[in-house]
């Protein structure tokens, strides 16, 4: 078999969707006994976006991939690859299918990721080995969740955190006749499966006795369970490792890097995190304010927002990094566009 040229890797595009229904800190406070004060001083969150009845997951991402390749300036049939990075597929087979489906996607193969909250830098991952190794030119990556489905609305731990969304971005080959331009210049990914307990959306089953001696389990998915404090303690250790980790593999110091997006899950976090590594706050993009936390979507929608309205420009180098169930987490360099 021979050996195929190794290709460089560029983000070329990106795109976003989100429900239009908001849900207040106050509207929540008429459900359980919380208060605006007491949601935004400990989370930073001010609403969340919510999906309404019949509204599917597919929708929302396919949107979001669709203006991701519009700026990226190719079309839908241009498309090798579609990796869903989600949690909440409208299908337990996978959703991905149905938007490559929807989006007219015609030549690309598709497939669903999960690793909660860090499943778009997994997938982000995932997808520059294909490009690296020569196989697919043009890659499409959705983070997307309707967590909505899955929160327990008594609970106040959980209910105050999370909203729905999709965001969405096009990777690409990059080559010339003397080098490779890889964009993508660092990345580490880790999991700790010993601290699973700390954040569940776990399947509960009872037993069925199908004919004498045989019985199976069935059952349905409970609502999300978290211990708020541990998760608290393990992203802010565990976040500013893995981006030092990640800046090494670049040859990168802390000072070279442009802008932060941090999976978008508690101010605290954020702050906490950007104190650690010595970046200043001008530097770390949030927007959780307005999203709450949405999962895998929140690094795109966030990194969408800041390239739509000029704040990132092409050449920026981005430090970001997702962490959340498994417990899983990660980090990775890149340079924004060709």
């Amino acid at each position: 078999m021979l050996q195929q040229l190794g290709k460089g890797v560029a983000i070329i595009g990106s795109g976003a969707a989100t429900p239009a229904v908001s849900l207040t800190n106050q509207d929540l406070s008429q459900i359980v006994d919380t208060s605006d004060e007491w949601i935004a001083t400990r989370t930073g969150i001010r609403e969340r976006r919510l999906a309404v009845p019949g509204q599917s997951l597919c929708e929302l991402a396919s949107i979001a991939g669709e203006r991701a390749i519009a700026m990226a300036g190719i079309s839908p049939e241009d498309i090798d690859l579609i990796i869903l990075a989600t949690s909440t597929a409208d299908d337990l087979f996978g959703t991905a299918s149905q938007i490559q489906g929807k989006i007219g996607a015609t030549k690309a193969v598709a497939f669903d990721l999960t690793a909660a909250c860090s499943g778009f830098v997994f997938a982000l991952v995932t997808g520059a080995q294909f490009i690296r190794n020569g196989v697919y030119r043009n890659v499409l990556l959705i983070g997307g969740d309707i967590l909505s489905r899955w929160v327990d609305w008594s609970d106040r731990r959980t209910c105050i955190l999370f909203g729905d969304g999709a965001g969405a971005v096009v990777m690409q080959a990059t080559e010339s006749d003397s080098e490779v331009s890889d964009r993508l210049l660092g990345f580490e990914i880790r999991s700790d499966g010993t601290q699973n307990h700390y954040l569940n959306l776990s399947y509960k089953s009872e037993a069925k006795e199908l004919v004498a001696g045989v019985s199976i389990n069935q059952g349905n998915f409970q609502p999300i369970t978290m211990n708020g404090q541990e998760v608290y303690r393990f992203a802010v250790k565990r976040v500013p490792e893995v981006i030092e980790k990640a800046l090494f593999r670049a040859n990168l110091t802390v000072d070279q890097i442009d802008w932060l997006i941090l999976h978008q899950a508690n101010q605290r976090i954020l702050d906490a995190v950007a104190q650690r590594l010595k970046i200043p706050p001008e530097k770390v993009i949030s927007n959780l304010a307005n999203y709450g936390n949405t999962s895998a979507a929140s690094i795109a929608i966030a990194l969408d927002e800041a390239v739509r309205c000029g704040k990132i420009k092409a050449g920026d180098t981005i430090a970001t990094a997702g962490f959340g169930a498994g417990l899983t987490w990660g980090a990775a360099i890149f340079q924004w566009g060709k």
